[in-house]
């Protein structure tokens, strides 16, 4: 509606200040002749705004003009009281002032809103953390998060995976970013976006030299390229394995990240007839992308429900490690 978006608009620009119309249109999602529009009815209705042309022109208020809004829609209360997640706010050490801040927000609601806020906060939980995820190392994410607001260039001590020894790189930080119970810092390392587990940094270190940002990359952006250079990087070995129906759940569960396309039911042409559909309707052939031919050895865990079919070298790999299995096990005795 055109009123939601005039507030949107006002409240857009007094946080912001000056902001291009083509930003209004793109995050109002209407066009950019919608937006002067909607600034012309904000004029007429006694708010002081204003345009700037240029290359760096754009929208905004007259210096020291505010206004209060409290007028809340009932879903934007809720909304506001499903905030993500525990344990995200503390590792800022923001905990605190997030209760805070809700019940200042719960104060100024309009009065028929509030039940429904506050049971909202009471029936609705998130947590961000992986079932079975097994407990993280502490992480000083405030050091981090101080560090990306004070925008200056960042000397990070840095463990790889696989490694003992740190390294240490100088990197410009765009922010912070967390995904399934793991901080990430986004950084430019000379001029290249980088990943970094916070978990994995030694030190942080601000140098006097002011951060070097990319003009007009933001860190949603960036955080978005990066994630679907993780998500879509191309395997160097093609595993072709079958999977016993029963077994499916648990297995697209702990291997949807490797898999190229849904699996698909295998018949049998050898068979016909009942015996037929019934070993076309027990197992499923799936395709998996991976590092490496040692994935496999993930697989021993689901015994004979899963069988590699190719490459050879990955059959090879699982031989030589169920042999090993045997060898421990069946020994006589017991030490």
């Amino acid at each position: 509606m055109k009123s939601d978006r005039l507030l949107s608009i006002l409240l857009l620009l007094q946080t912001r200040g000056l902001v291009p119309a083509t930003e209004l249109a793109e995050r109002l999602e209407v066009s950019v002749r919608t937006i002067y529009r909607d600034i012309e009815a904000l004029s007429a209705s006694g708010v002081p705004v204003y345009a700037e042309r240029g290359r760096h022109g754009g929208i905004a208020l007259l210096p020291g003009f505010r206004t209060d809004v409290t007028g809340l829609t009932a879903d934007e209360a809720r909304a506001l009281f499903v905030l993500a997640a525990e344990g995200t706010h503390a590792a800022l050490g923001l905990d605190a002032a997030l209760g805070s801040a809700l019940r200042k927000v719960m104060a100024a609601l309009p009065e028929p809103h509030r039940p429904a806020a506050e049971l909202t906060s009471r029936r609705i939980l998130v947590d961000p953390v992986r079932w079975m995820s097994g407990p993280r190392p502490a992480v000083d994410v405030a050091e981090l998060h101080d560090a990306v607001l004070a925008d200056r260039r960042l000397r990070l001590s840095y463990r790889h995976s696989g490694t003992s020894d740190p390294r240490t790189y100088t990197v410009d930080p765009y922010g912070l970013v967390v995904k399934a119970g793991v901080w990430y810092l986004v950084a430019d390392r000379d001029g290249v976006p980088r990943l970094f587990r916070a978990d994995r940094v030694r030190r942080a270190g601000l140098l006097d030299a002011p951060v070097e940002r990319r003009p007009g990359v933001e860190l949603a952006d960036l955080w978005g390229e990066l994630r679907r250079q993780v998500e879509e990087r191309p395997g160097r070995v093609r595993l072709r394995v079958r999977v016993r129906r029963s077994r499916l759940d648990l297995f697209l569960r702990l291997n949807a990240g490797w898999l190229t396309g849904e699996p698909r039911p295998e018949g049998d042409a050898g068979l016909e007839g009942e015996a037929g559909r019934a070993a076309s309707g027990e197992w499923l052939r799936a395709e998996l992308a991976v590092d490496s031919v040692e994935h496999a050895r993930s697989l021993l865990s689901f015994g004979p429900n899963v069988e590699v079919l190719s490459p050879p070298e990955a059959r090879d790999v699982l031989a030589r490690h169920a042999a090993a299995v045997v060898a421990l096990y069946g020994a006589a005795g017991t030490p």
